[in-house]
């Protein structure tokens, strides 16, 4: 039986390798090593291999610290291929586990500012505009008479209540302003109303005018374009000399002459037969 090799695979890379190899390149140094490039957590010690960026555990914490044998690839990943540059490589741990963990706690909050955030669309606010634009809300009496009787409900001066030293009641310039402004649009309102009246029957006027001049005003442009759609249709009835014949001719379905065209049929075809035999 034909049995398939099986696909090798990258080993798992074990905690404490016992070997006495070490790698001819000069050691890791952990102070310069990025506070995100290293773990100096006890019992779990692990760093980045600067040969192949995969991270590796460090063996030998209590005497020469150094990185475990390992592989490019993660573990249990198939086409392993040994770090030669990494592997056995010693490490001078130069940092202290208390002094790198304060290091990572200060790291985190700057390296969350440094990310970017959710930038949201500002919306389209329509330009205000002009103050020599602005037009003025035109007020109404009843508008002005609400406003003015919600004053004197509020205003103590208008109620009568406040008073200056002498016991006196007190004016209020808000109220008689108030005051005025609903006067004056009183009396106004008739006039007004007048006016309103007027501009709507001049508005259904010009719209009975308007639906009663609409069918004379049709009329007049069609009879205006009327002789061009005439010209139109009558020379797109003619049609140009040549185009087909104006008289019928019965065109024969037999010669006129059967000798004639026999003797013809014959003379061609012995005239076929000579320049096929010359060929």
């Amino acid at each position: 039986m034909i049995t398939t090799p099986a696909t090798p695979k990258a080993s798992k890379r074990r905690r404490k390798t016992r070997t006495s190899n070490v790698n001819h390149l000069p050691p890791v140094v952990a102070s310069k090593l990025k506070v995100n490039e290293i773990d100096l957590t006890p019992g779990k010690e692990h760093l980045v291999c600067p040969a192949c960026s995969t991270w590796v555990p460090i063996t030998g914490m209590l005497g020469t610290p150094k990185l475990v044998p390992h592989h490019t690839g993660r573990a249990k990943t198939a086409e392993p291929r040994r770090c030669t540059a990494g592997s056995n490589r010693q490490v001078t741990v130069d940092v202290e586990a208390d002094a790198w963990r304060t290091q990572l706690i200060e790291a985190a909050p700057t390296t969350a500012a440094r990310r970017a955030t959710k930038v949201l669309p500002k919306p389209k606010v329509k330009p205000a505009p002009a103050a020599s634009q602005v037009k003025p809300a035109p007020l109404s009496v009843e508008q002005v008479r609400r406003a003015f009787r919600q004053h004197q409900q509020q205003c103590l001066a208008c109620k009568g209540e406040a008073k200056n030293r002498d016991g006196q009641s007190l004016p209020c310039p808000d109220g008689e302003r108030l005051a005025v402004t609903f006067l004056r649009l009183l009396r106004q309102e008739p006039k007004r109303q007048a006016v309103r009246e007027f501009f709507a029957r001049e508005r259904r006027r010009f719209d009975r005018q308007y639906a009663e001049a609409a069918p004379a005003k049709r009329a007049s442009e069609w009879a205006a374009v009327l002789p061009k759609v005439k010209d139109a249709d009558t020379r797109r009835s003619q049609l140009p000399v040549g185009n087909r014949p104006t008289e019928a001719r019965s065109v024969p379905l037999v010669p006129v002459n059967e000798k004639a065209f026999g003797q013809r049929q014959a003379e061609l075809g012995r005239r076929y037969a000579e320049r096929m035999a010359a060929a």
